[in-house]
């Protein structure tokens, strides 16, 4: 199976070559980054037209200008993609919904396992504390580009899911001078030195507080993800799918 690798040039695209090189049904041919390049010992282009190698699946840790860059080859390609990126307004999420009748997209904002079963664990503790306050606190690398990150979001939007009263995202608490609303999730984000990704979903009431926390300690957890979805979208129908078809949940795309 022929992979492309979109960030190619970046941390997770040297960490997505490594993994790739591991399975020996997967052919790294070629790479999409900002600028030309033949170091890594695969063509990366920085054209998309200029692109001649067959490609099975696409793998995206990228920003999401490039995101969509590549999304136009895959569309016009008809091939599948595995969607990593983080950063994506509301707008763009449904673009990308749009581009899954064409082909099939495995989107996730985190792809550690752990970090998925960390959601459905945050479900189940949400729907017996769903009166105390929630916070969550994200701690990642000083390189990383938008805050809250995709993670903290990933979360949230789990919590939401099972809660018959929905809670609204605060993420600018500093602009105001007020109390906590009992029907929001605080987020704060922390950026440091080489720290990959640590999340903390707190739950606090009045005498006790309940914390759960997920820490990655090395970027090869989110390369591992991302091949195993892309081994799973090749021959998938069009649509939508993230985490849950991983774990056996298929009925999940969309």
């Amino acid at each position: 199976m022929n992979v492309l690798v979109s960030g190619a040039s970046g941390k997770m695209g040297d960490e997505v070559a490594k993994e790739i090189e591991n399975h020996k049904d997967l052919n790294l041919v070629c790479g999409f980054d900002k600028e030309n390049s033949n170091e890594k010992g695969f063509p990366i282009y920085s054209n998309i037209d200029n692109i001649k190698e067959k490609v099975d699946v696409i793998i995206d840790f990228s920003v999401p200008q490039a995101t969509f860059k590549i999304l136009e080859y895959a569309v016009k390609n008809k091939v599948p993609i595995v969607i990593a990126t983080t950063g994506f307004t509301k707008e763009e999420i449904e673009q990308i919904k749009e581009f899954s009748k064409e082909i099939p997209i495995f989107r996730s904002s985190n792809m550690s396992l752990d970090i998925n079963l960390m959601a459905r664990i945050l479900q189940e503790v949400a729907k017996v504390l769903k009166d105390t306050d929630i916070e969550i606190i994200e701690t990642h690398h000083n390189r990383k580009l938008d805050a809250p990150s995709g993670t903290a979001i990933l979360l949230a939007n789990a919590i939401n899911e099972v809660l018959e009263e929905k809670k609204t995202y605060d993420f600018e608490r500093m602009k105001r001078r007020a109390p906590r609303s009992k029907n929001e999730i605080g987020f704060s984000s922390i950026r440091g030195g080489n720290i990959v990704g640590e999340h903390t979903v707190c739950f606090f009431g009045e005498n006790e507080t309940l914390e759960i926390t997920h820490k990655a300690y090395s970027r090869k957890v989110f390369a591992e993800g991302a091949v195993k979805a892309a081994t799973f979208l090749v021959n998938k129908k069009n649509g939508l799918y993230d985490m849950k078809c991983l774990t056996g949940d298929v009925s999940n795309a969309t």
